[in-house]
């Protein structure tokens, strides 16, 4: 991380996150942010769930929240609706970087070539391996050796965006889904603020676009793998 130094006169990122759950990668940006060791403001959180307790945790920042899961009548809100809904909110916020942190709904193409910022992804597992879901139950059964998490960026394709970076650890005979689950959430915990650093800095870029204060660098070879033991 940076301190407040080397961060020199550059405005901090501006960064919107979605997320449907607890939002534990929100609450370590979250964390990095306040603490001024991650350069990035958080402008606004959208969740698809009226219940994900990431609400809680960007109200308690202050950040502002856009709860899209419902319409007026009651009837759960349809992905076409969602998305003509976030991205006049996406819109409004203007940011510079579209983070899905344990978002859990597939957003079309057109919203994904229309979205107002380049869009990241954390999904649990080494990718190209295990797209989609399940991914820790579906590791076991394979008896692989490693498992870990990924970040890409955000495509048409399920999950098949290029992969930015990659955090792993070594699968143990005793590890269930539900344990390797809570392994591989602290990686996510490390390897999240790590990149958006690395894209913070230049150190990584976005098909081949440059987010705001950034520095040209050397670009390194895709994707950068962090090797932690958890």
């Amino acid at each position: 991380m940076i301190d407040s130094n080397e961060k020199g006169n550059h405005k901090p990122l501006r960064v919107a996150v979605l997320v449907s759950g607890s939002g534990s990668n929100l609450q370590v940006l979250i964390d990095a942010m306040q603490a001024g060791a991650l350069p990035i403001e958080i402008v606004g959180v959208i969740s698809n769930r009226e219940d994900a307790y990431a609400i809680t945790r960007a109200k308690d920042a202050t950040i502002p929240v856009a709860v899209l899961s419902h319409v007026a009548s009651g009837k759960r809100m349809g992905i076409k609706t969602f998305e003509t809904h976030a991205s006049a909110q996406l819109t409004t916020w203007q940011p510079d970087l579209i983070v899905l942190a344990g978002f859990m709904r597939v957003l079309s193409a057109e919203f994904i070539d229309n979205a107002p910022a380049p869009m990241i992804n954390l999904h649990p597992a080494l990718l190209p391996a295990y797209k989609g879901l399940d991914t820790y139950q579906r590791v076991i059964q394979a008896g692989d050796r490693h498992h870990g998490c990924s970040i890409h960026v955000v495509t048409a394709e399920l999950d098949a965006g290029t992969v930015l970076t990659q955090a792993l650890l070594e699968i143990n005979h005793k590890d269930t889904a539900n344990n390797l689950q809570t392994r591989v959430q602290k990686l996510e915990h490390q390897l999240l603020p790590w990149t958006i650093l690395l894209l913070a800095k230049g150190v990584l870029s976005l098909n081949n676009e440059q987010l705001p204060n950034q520095q040209p660098t050397c670009m390194p070879t895709l994707p950068l793998k962090l090797y932690l033991d958890s």
